[in-house]
């Protein structure tokens, strides 16, 4: 018995050790000069790794450029202090691939597909190269013809010298997701820095459990389409303690569906649910954090909570332009601060932006419902935004104990005034001009304000700032313990505006309506 047992110890002592083993990229080829492509010896020592039944694979100080490489299951990508892996700058070091319509394309620096117990660990850096890609000394401006419903029509964000906001302007040809996790179980991701991405920085696409925790993304607060997190048909998801200051959207959460093809994405379950999102710094010069959009199945099940969102141009963005459902949402103990920008960002300075709206032909539109806000406090440049169309009313929205303070912008003159909602069919639902009260709520059924406060920068002078809250096309409609005003300089107009709707409750005394019904003023 005593010889069964110490062969059964040293047998799990030899298993332990082959997947305990550390494979050094260096001792497979590697060069830290900043100059040599590693992709070929990088991929040999994950390869080799994978071929003992698992490991660590090692990344010393340094700075390792490399084009594509796939980790595989059982895989700890681990980076020493100090170690870098840099993106090339040349296309045809990454692994390409043809879309339908798109035509070629690139992955990006790590694309891992259909793994499971994989990890990317350690406080060093990987650095897509962005300045490989664009041209940092133009900007993209926004085009006439999105711009010809705004109130500044050709003057919409314009800039009088250099660059302003940004965004860059792209190569015509660029490596796309810079970090993709495909079809993958069990995936953690913490500690390291992805920075300088030439597109999405960080892709979570049909995988389950996946934890990411105390990462530096910072993508690069000018470059296009450069998303922080992206998590799309996944589900168990967990970020937390995140430092996140991206160009574009700093965190997504979508569900996309099979209208979007790229070889090897499963595209198997198609709903993102299930997603816990806490304690991070967000900074986007679009939505701090969006969930939904185009190509849309359902989300739901998300919750965030602890999340500051700074310096961006819109704080949270919920939109549905397709099919599925926006469903059982929460935020809570939140901090937000949007400003106008210029250049073409798709937002416009609105703390919360709910939108239901067609975004293609020939399908039956989603709905969003059962959304709460807690214990949310904003400043911001624009109103907030609850807008539902008659063939997708928003339902059951609940906001309790939010304070809205709007501030003047230096902008007001070339992008205030405007409700931007792209994304949209028709261009008469995109980016257009509109009154702006603190908060505008149309085509909504369960709308519930308790503990609201709004106030305004008191010199705010733009005659398009209106009403404290407006409403239209309306249904069951709770406004409670409202404390705020009218715009400071329109005294005239309605704290409370409503028309076309069907039940109110409120304890607000100076109220304009039209076409209203069931009506109850509490005390």
């Amino acid at each position: 018995m005593m010889k069964l047992n110490l062969l059964f110890a040293m047998l799990v002592c030899f298993t332990h050790s082959v997947f305990a083993q550390t494979f050094n990229i260096k001792d497979y080829g590697a060069i830290a000069d900043g100059k040599t492509v590693n992709t070929i010896a990088i991929q040999k020592t994950i390869d080799a790794a994978s071929a003992n039944g698992g490991g660590t694979v090692d990344v010393p100080a340094g700075i390792f450029v490399t084009g594509t490489i796939h980790l595989k299951s059982n895989i700890n990508l681990n980076f020493e202090s100090g170690a870098v892996l840099k993106g090339s700058p040349n296309l045809q070091d990454y692994v390409s691939y043809t879309m339908p319509v798109y035509g070629l394309n690139y992955y990006g620096m790590l694309y891992t597909t259909d793994a499971e117990n994989v990890s990317i660990t350690g406080l060093g850096t990987i650095d897509g190269n962005n300045p490989a890609f664009h041209d940092f000394t133009k900007a993209k401006k926004i085009d006439a013809e999105s711009s010809k419903l705004t109130r500044q029509k050709e003057n919409y964000r314009h800039v009088e010298s250099g660059i302003g906001d940004g965004p860059v302007v792209p190569n015509k040809d660029r490596p796309h997701q810079m970090v993709i996790f495909s079809n993958c179980k069990n995936v953690h991701i913490r500690d390291v820095s992805l920075i300088n991405s030439p597109f999405w920085t960080l892709h979570i696409a049909d995988c389950d459990a996946v934890n990411i925790s105390d990462i530096r993304l910072w993508s690069g607060i000018l470059v296009p389409n450069a998303d922080g997190i992206d998590v799309t048909s996944s589900s168990n998801v967990v970020i937390k303690g995140c430092d996140i200051r991206a160009g574009d959207d700093a965190i997504i959460v979508a569900g996309y569906d099979h209208h979007f093809e790229i070889p090897g994405f499963k595209r198997i379950k198609h709903v993102s649910e299930n997603v816990v999102i806490s304690d991070c710094n967000l900074q986007s010069y679009s939505s701090g954090l969006r969930i939904g959009f185009l190509d849309q199945n359902t989300v739901r099940n998300v919750h965030v909570s602890h999340v500051n969102i700074t310096n961006s141009t819109r704080g949270i963005g919920i939109f549905l332009r397709d099919e599925g459902s926006l469903e059982n949402i929460t935020f809570s103990d939140m901090h937000i601060e949007t400003h106008l920008h210029t250049g073409d960002w798709w937002g416009n300075g609105e703390p919360i932006h709910i939108s239901a709206v067609r975004g293609k032909e020939h399908v039956k539109m989603g709905v969003i419902k059962n959304i709460e806000f807690n214990n949310i406090s904003c400043t911001g440049e624009n109103g907030m935004l609850i807008y539902g169309c008659i063939e997708s009313v928003i339902q059951d929205v609940r906001l309790n104990n939010v304070s809205f303070q709007i501030q003047n912008s230096k902008l007001n003159d070339v992008a205030g005034g405007n409700i931007d909602m792209r994304g949209a069919l028709y261009s008469k639902d995109q980016l257009f001009s509109s009154d702006i009260s603190g908060l505008l709520a149309h085509y909504v059924d369960g709308l519930s304000i308790n503990n609201f406060r709004l106030t305004w920068d008191s010199t705010i002078t733009q005659p398009y700032f209106t009403n404290g809250i407006s409403a239209d096309h309306f249904k069951n409609l709770s406004i409670l313990n409202f404390k705020g005003s009218t715009a400071p300089h329109n005294t005239k107009v309605a704290v409370l505006a409503l028309s076309n709707g069907n039940g109110v409750e409120t304890d607000v005394k100076n109220v304009s309506q039209f076409n209203v019904t069931g009506f109850k003023v509490s005390k």
